[in-house]
């Protein structure tokens, strides 16, 4: 079993930044893929971001150079840097835990991953 807490969303002005984590438990961090998805109101998830367990990074379109994600394995964390926020961002962010890691790049399909946090809500102001 793995539990993943994400924290770090909270309101923050359009062009701002934020940094998510996502805390993972377990001591097999280092060999899952993990992944960033959103979900914003009224839309369904969709995928952001994923690292491999190699470190290998995958990035949705619209990210566009904006968003970073990277992991610790010493942490057993990962994170989702933000800049230049936009409205649209608005969303609940997830993290989720691949263990399978048996793609040759990260997942960006939700239905890969097994295990997912709770979520934390980011909220872009205008």
């Amino acid at each position: 079993q793995v539990h993943l807490l994400e924290s770090g969303g909270g309101l923050v002005q359009a062009g701002g930044s934020l940094r998510l984590s996502c805390a993972a438990s377990g001591r097999s961090f280092s060999s899952y893929d993990m992944g960033w998805f959103r979900r914003a109101p009224g839309k369904e998830r969709e995928f952001i971001a994923a690292v491999k367990w190699t470190g290998m990074r995958t990035y949705a379109d619209f990210v566009k150079g904006r968003f970073t994600a990277s992991r610790d394995n010493a942490e057993n964390t990962m994170y989702l840097q933000m800049n230049s926020l936009k409205p649209e961002d608005t969303a609940v962010y997830y993290c989720a835990a691949d263990p399978k890691a048996d793609s040759v790049v990260a997942s960006r399909r939700s239905d890969d991953y097994d295990y997912w946090g709770q979520g934390t809500q980011v909220t872009v102001s205008s």
